[in-house]
């Protein structure tokens, strides 16, 4: 059976962390890496009584969308709420991991299958992300040591470049030295000026894998002192981004898009601003409590926002910008992915039972 290190790692590559939002708190919260995992719960949030459930299940692993802790914490104690949970889970023995913003913003994820659901074309993240999220590793090894070590750098996570793994590029070059008294040199002797055929290689380093990733070249190397440059990357990925934005084939009339929409989420209601006689063309969406993103839907003239909720002004604003906006509440807007996610873990591990939580519900009612 797969332990909770190897399922996190494979949520980890389905939704990286450097999609993750800055303020955002992803990935193993809670629990011992090498567990073996023979039942995993999925769940929106996981409130005492997600816990319970879980506990009563006899599940290792829940993966909760919303992190059970938000914000670093001073203390640990069964006197407060989150306390209570986590001294709960740690002694049934329960793992927690969150993806949170990552799986919103994936290539596969919340927002991508909503705009899927509902038809639209060229589908592109609503707001591009750029940062120093990555960096490029340039080594210089001789000849013989290139494979070796080229592969503990992919084998710690070099190289990856989108849907592409073990990437990088290699150019012949002749590198010199001149070893001190106290060097001890693989090729050649000390004290003597020596040329060496070399390979100048470059790689992709994400930012949380570099240490590792340097770690692992230098202990494959056959150097005493490897040559190797670091270069920060400004990058912009038209893949990689915030929400989603795609166009339908053609312009629709609002009612045939808000009769699909209440199907996707499976309500009976969905909250409404602006006119419904405007024809539909383009769609911007960023599931959850999302208003920030108005902003970005209105500077790509999308015709109609969809969010799981918004605030007041917010919503003026949208009014007064004549976008239609489409809420179907927070909760709506994201379960039924944590469906889909435990039927996407059942096929990544077929030895598990993976399912999602059957209590849990929408804290809002309509009277």
């Amino acid at each position: 059976m797969p332990s909770v290190d190897q399922i996190s790692r494979e949520l980890d590559s389905f939704a990286p962390p450097a999609l993750a939002a800055e303020w955002d708190n992803t990935g193993l919260l809670l629990g011992d890496a090498a567990l073996e995992v023979h039942r995993v719960m999925t769940c929106l949030t996981l409130t005492r009584d997600v816990a319970e459930e879980a506990i009563a299940s006899n599940v290792q692993l829940i993966v909760t969308h919303h992190p059970i802790l938000f914000k670093a914490i001073k203390n640990l104690s069964s006197q407060n709420r989150d306390g209570h949970l986590l001294l709960r889970l740690a002694r049934a023995g329960i793992a927690v991991y969150s993806p949170h913003t990552r799986f919103d913003n994936a290539v596969d994820g919340i927002n991508a299958r909503i705009a899927r659901q509902l038809g639209l074309e060229q589908i592109q993240p609503l707001r591009i992300r750029t940062g120093n999220d990555q960096y490029k590793l340039v080594v210089f090894v001789p000849e013989t040591d290139l494979e070796r070590v080229s592969r503990a750098m992919f084998d710690a996570g070099a190289g990856q470049i989108g849907e592409y793994s073990e990437c990088s590029f290699r150019l012949p070059g002749v590198g010199t030295f001149r070893g001190s008294p106290a060097s001890n040199p693989t090729i050649g002797a000390k004290e003597n000026f020596e040329l060496v055929a070399e390979i100048r290689l470059e790689v992709i380093c994400q930012a949380r894998l570099l240490e590792s990733i340097v770690s692992a070249m230098c202990k494959a190397h056959s150097y005493e002192e490897p040559a190797y440059d670091l270069y920060p990357l400004k990058t912009v990925s038209p893949r990689s981004g915030e929400g989603r934005l795609g166009c339908l084939p053609e312009k629709q009339p609002f009612e045939s898009l808000f009769e699909l929409a209440k199907k996707i989420f499976h309500v009976q209601q969905l909250q409404i601003v602006g006119g419904q006689e405007t024809p539909i063309r383009k769609v911007a969406i960023a599931c959850g409590a999302a208003g920030e993103f108005l902003s970005d839907a209105l500077r790509k003239r999308a015709d109609l926002f969809i969010t799981g909720e918004m605030r007041f002004h917010e919503l003026l604003a949208a009014r007064t910008a004549g976008i239609v906006v489409l809420m179907p509440g927070h909760y709506a807007s994201e379960r039924p992915a944590i469906e889909q996610l435990a039927e996407w873990l059942s096929g990544k591990f077929p030895g598990i039972q993976a399912f999602p939580s059957r209590c849990e519900s929408d804290p809002l009612r309509y009277a």
